[in-house]
């Protein structure tokens, strides 16, 4: 089981992530989508396509763009579709 916590909370825990480069992926279903409020931000992977972030918010704590989301893959990423990766801190492990 592959959890994903920030600030002694978990956001997301599944044994079914995909990991690509480096990063676990873990599926809608294994998110707690109310600690994750949508930002503007997004980035242009070149092979994945544009990604979506998400601040996560626990216990009245930010971490501003620290999620993310691919809602749209581009057809080599399909897998990724709404799966959804951390970094800045969160504790993937």
């Amino acid at each position: 089981m592959v959890q994903a916590r920030w600030n002694g909370v978990t956001i997301a825990d599944s044994d079914e992530t995909i990991v690509i480069e480096g990063n676990h992926y873990f599926p809608p279903l294994s998110v707690a989508w109310n600690l994750l409020e949508a930002t503007t931000e997004t980035t242009i992977c070149p092979w994945k396509g544009s990604a979506n972030y998400f601040t996560v918010a626990v216990n009245g704590a930010l971490n501003p763009n620290a999620a993310w989301t691919y809602k749209d893959p581009k057809p080599e990423a399909e897998q990724l579709r709404d799966y959804v990766a951390f970094w800045r801190g969160v504790d993937v492990a």
